[in-house]
């Protein structure tokens, strides 16, 4: 069984594929074989020993997913260096904290573009020692030290007849060693650093696993950052763990031709990407006429039908499944093309996925099955089942008990509690923050609220500390409300606001495309997306789309108001996480003016 991330590495390497990593540079996919791969992780580890790095320091990762990253993790837990993952898209005083609060001795970066960023912010932080190019030139008369990956590369191979120290060094490493800190988003103040043990990694892996159908010699398309929990556990160590090869997304922007070249059995995503999918398919649709929009909605209906057979794993009656093959032919073959033609599993977590979102693919075929977590708990808490899927719901605990007791349970104030061998050490050098999650009992505090059916199956309603509480003393959810405006086509972003106002409002960012087409057909006049928001006509359209969605819950939650804004929020705004959660605070103070004025102000 295994305890520790080198056990998983070497565990690993009984097999040797051809394409155990790969990457695209180029226009052509470079493939690593488990050997190579093997070679390269204890040749860095040499160096790393040689350059006097030890046991317990701290190395950090600046870097796109890319093999080196990959490699540099293997090589570290193997030596019990750990390591501290720094998104490369945040901004300068957000990776001035990290590096700073974690003491990192030595930080890997991708590009000159991330080491510039380093080597701005160098002078504030004097634990720093030395930097690593991943790729790209080192600079000349650069006033730091600062190595190529190819030198350090070089100087483990000088030292090739030591590799089998490495194997033997990492057999030391204990499963309650620390293997990472892991920075939170940080929605509020600054980021916390979760400290995970390779004990806390690899039970959520075993667990993991032991709840899904995953099947070596299968690929895998990379496209979350590897930065984030969810990414490393899942798409990282335990796609390689499970035997299947890992090919790497160039970037964002290249998804969708990545996706149709490497052909992937699984991929690991947030609800994001399949509402924006969701929302082109609609696009594409709307821009065809009525009768290419009535068939769509046939099909879609169907579709809804089919999912519900399929959520259960039950065969689809002869009725449902000659109509199948119309809507496969029509519709839903050429979904699953642009996806690949072979996805047979896809793990969404992050956020709650709309209903509507989750019939439409596993209509097409293409089942999606969610999972909750966080990145104190390593992250994986609980995971849809094949043959157990129920939509609005984020499956069963990967746990039943532990230690004699549950391993997820609901607080008396509906706060999600959780214990077990997943569950963080606590937050780096922060005492108190770790007592205010951590209670004397041992039970972890989510910040969730939720609820468990009778088949133990958990369903989250919000944030404890996003729940609203408006100047009448009522308290909404703004995540549900929030969902159910984002599965609209005419909306792409919703911020609830309503904190101590007397009545709820929305920010909304259309979805454009569906909104000009609209004010093409209705002959309103504009001149561009900005301009489109501004237009009365266009307000009241959308606020018509609202009024019939507040229609599915209580009055005092139902949005009274709403301002269109001529942008979406992203994380380079500083008004979204990394992770796509919205920053509250920032949202309030940005658009203060906005929301004042939706109340009168």
């Amino acid at each position: 069984m295994i305890q520790t991330i080198p056990d998983l590495f070497y565990t690993a390497l009984e097999r040797d594929y051809s394409d155990a990593l790969a990457h695209r540079t180029g226009g052509v996919w470079t493939c690593l074989s488990h050997r190579e791969i093997q070679a390269r992780v204890e040749r860095l580890a040499l160096a790393l020993d040689a350059r006097g790095l030890v046991r317990g320091d701290r190395v950090a990762v600046l870097s796109e997913n890319r093999p080196e990253w990959a490699v540099a993790d293997y090589a570290c837990a193997a030596m019990g260096i750990v390591t501290v993952p720094v998104y490369p898209t945040l901004n300068l005083p957000q990776t001035a904290h990290i590096l700073h609060h974690s003491g990192s001795r030595w930080i890997f970066c991708s590009t000159p573009d991330q080491l510039a960023k380093v080597l701005e912010l160098w002078p504030g932080l004097p634990d720093l020692e030395a930097a690593v190019l991943m790729a790209g030139d080192v600079p000349a008369g650069c006033p730091r030290p600062v190595l190529a990956w190819a030198d350090l590369a070089a100087e483990g191979q000088a030292q090739e007849d030591r590799r089998p120290e490495v194997r033997a060094r990492a057999a030391q490493i204990r499963p309650e060693d620390l293997l990472t800190l892991i920075y939170t988003s940080g929605t509020t103040g600054d980021p916390k650093g979760v400290m995970l043990t390779h004990g806390n990694l690899t039970a959520n892996i075993r667990l993991g696993l032991e709840a899904m159908e995953v099947v070596p010699g299968q690929r895998c398309l990379s496209i979350l950052p590897m930065s984030h929990i969810f990414e490393r556990m899942g798409g990282h160590y335990t796609m390689f763990h499970a035997g299947v090869s890992i090919y790497y997304a160039e970037s964002l922007q290249t998804v969708a031709r990545d996706l149709e070249e490497v052909r992937p059995q699984i991929l690991l995503a947030v609800p994001r990407i399949f509402e924006k999918f969701y929302a082109k398919v609609r696009e594409q649709v709307n821009a065809g006429g009525l009768p290419r929009r009535l068939v769509f909605h046939w099909i879609t209906a169907l579709g809804a039908r089919m999912a519900q057979y399929r959520y259960r794993d039950l065969p689809l009656p002869l009725p449902l499944r000659l109509a199948a093959a119309v809507c496969d032919l029509l519709v839903f073959r050429k979904v699953r093309a642009r996806l690949g033609g072979r996805i047979n599993m896809c793990a969404v977590g992050g956020a709650a996925i709309h209903p509507r979102i989750l019939e439409f693919f596993w209509g097409a075929g293409i089942p999606l099955f969610e999972g909750y977590g966080m990145t104190e708990t390593s992250p994986l808490l609980t995971l849809s089942r094949k043959g157990d899927m129920c939509p609005g719901s984020v499956g069963r605990p990967i746990l039943d008990t532990w230690a004699g007791r549950p391993f997820l349970r609901i607080g008396e104030d509906g706060e999600i509690l959780v214990q077990g061998p997943t569950i963080m050490g606590g937050y780096w050098r922060n005492p108190e923050a770790t007592a205010e999650a951590i209670d004397a009992e041992g039970w972890f505090h989510t910040g969730d609220i939720g609820e468990m059916d009778a088949a133990g199956r958990v369903r989250i309603t919000d944030r404890k500390k996003e729940i609203i509480c408006t100047s009448g003393g009522k308290n909404v959810a703004p995540q549900p409300l929030e969902n159910a405006l984002r599965a609209d086509k005419y909306i792409e972003q919703a911020i609830v606001i309503g904190e101590g106002r007397n009545f709820i409002s929305a920010l909304i960012v259309p979805n454009f495309a569906n909104l000009r087409l609209w004010a093409d057909y209705r002959k309103v006049p504009y001149t561009s997306d900005a301009d489109l928001a501004g237009r009365p006509e266009a307000v009241a359209k959308v606020m018509r789309r609202v009024e019939r969605i507040n229609a599915r819950f209580s009055n005092y939650e139902r949005v009274k108001k709403i301002a269109l804004l001529d942008a979406e929020l992203t994380p380079d705004s500083g008004l979204l996480t990394p992770s796509l959660k919205v920053r509250r605070r920032a949202v309030d103070e940005a658009f203060r003016d906005r929301i004042d004025a939706l109340y009168g102000g």
